[in-house]
């Protein structure tokens, strides 16, 4: 899919109604992994809130797209290191839907220039923490939390990454460190929390990031892994991740781990 979806693809991995009345947010939603899960939910049922930080132009025609495909979105812009920004999106929220029954924790970076040096950390650490904190109360005994992250990022206090990822590895792990010191916390008030991990993912902006400051480091991975996913197929378990019973470690594996040791 990795664009808009196609009427062949509506149906995506969640049964057509399978998630009528429920309302979902995903962050960093206006393209890529984001923008194909949201459509995924959409399908199913659900009304989604599709957020953005500046392509406020591009999250409209996905919400046009939806529409136009029989579902129901809204387009919410926020800068999620921003706390004003973070607590107007969720007031807005509270407004239009009254609350929330899935939130997918995907926007992250941390390879953009001109960003400042602590940006990683502040983008996928800082921000996500608050980013729940924020959504707490919006949240209710039966949603789901899924928060979306790398492989090399999952697994870099045991498996070395490359030089160029380091930064968004250690700072996603420990932003997903610190969201799982509360799962006690969430499963007590009937909150499901669940991580997603994947490999590279063909088609994203990190990998283009990635291959242009190390040319050839995509092409080396997917040698080495076999295949990598593309947005679509792991946009697919993302979705899947939002409803299917989480593992016994809150962890979805997509793909092979055998080259990082698991």
């Amino acid at each position: 899919m990795s664009s808009l979806v196609t009427d062949s693809e509506l149906a995506g991995p969640l049964a057509a109604g399978s998630l009528d009345g429920k309302r979902a947010l995903v962050t960093g939603s206006s393209r890529g992994i984001g923008a194909d899960t949201a459509q995924y939910f959409a399908a199913a049922g659900a009304t989604v809130v599709i957020n953005y930080r500046n392509k406020e132009a591009r999250a409209q025609k996905l919400v046009s797209a939806i529409e136009a495909a029989g579902g129901k979105a809204i387009a919410i812009g926020a800068d999620l290191t921003d706390p004003a920004s973070l607590a107007g999106m969720f007031a807005e929220i509270k407004q239009q839907l009254g609350g929330l029954d899935i939130l997918v924790m995907n926007a992250s970076g941390g390879m953009e220039s001109g960003m400042g040096e602590d940006y990683a950390m502040r983008l996928n650490r800082d921000a996500q923490v608050e980013l729940l904190n924020a959504a707490k109360p919006l949240l209710h005994d039966g949603s789901r939390i899924v928060f979306v992250t790398s492989h090399q990022a999952h697994f870099i206090k045991t498996t070395e990454t490359m030089p160029e990822y380091l930064p968004v590895a250690l700072s996603k792990r420990a932003g997903e460190d610190a969201l799982r010191d509360q799962i006690p916390a969430l499963a007590e008030a009937g909150i499901g929390f669940v991580v997603v991990s994947g490999d590279m993912i063909e088609g994203t902006i990190t990998a283009t990031l990635l291959e242009r400051a190390n040319p050839g480091a995509i092409g080396q991975r997917r040698e080495a892994a076999g295949r990598l996913y593309d947005v679509s197929e792991f946009a697919a378990e993302v979705a899947l991740a939002a409803v299917e019973p989480v593992p016994g470690n809150n962890t979805r594996y997509v793909g092979d781990v055998s080259d990082f040791g698991a």
